[in-house]
């Protein structure tokens, strides 16, 4: 029973620090269709592809572009799926896409 305790006990001592050095940050970052998330990919990729200004602005208005389309996308399909269901199963969908819907993160300064 000792050796079951300090084994639980060295468990959450190395996630706690785990969490301390950024493994939580890393486990919840923004999704990629928030303001947030695109601005962390956009940055991403200007830093490892090493982007030239010039790049840089066709990179941003590709990924806006389909940004744009990745939302017309859903918001279609979210349509097409309320038109098939009654009233009770809209509301039930409706609490469901709620459940999933990510956090609102802070908005940047």
């Amino acid at each position: 029973m000792v050796t079951l305790t300090l084994v639980f006990l060295c468990g959450a001592a190395a996630g706690a620090v785990a969490m301390n050095f950024g493994v939580h940050n890393w486990l919840h970052q923004p999704s990629f269709d928030t303001a947030v998330g695109r601005e962390l990919y956009f940055s991403k990729m200007k830093r490892e592809l090493d982007l030239t200004p010039a790049q840089q602005e066709q990179m941003e208005t590709i990924l806006n572009d389909f940004w744009q389309y990745y939302r017309t996308v859903l918001s279609d399909s979210r349509n097409k799926v309320e038109q098939i269901l009654n009233e009770e199963q809209r509301k039930k969908f409706e609490r469901i896409l709620q459940e999933k819907q990510p956090r609102q993160e802070p908005q940047p300064k």
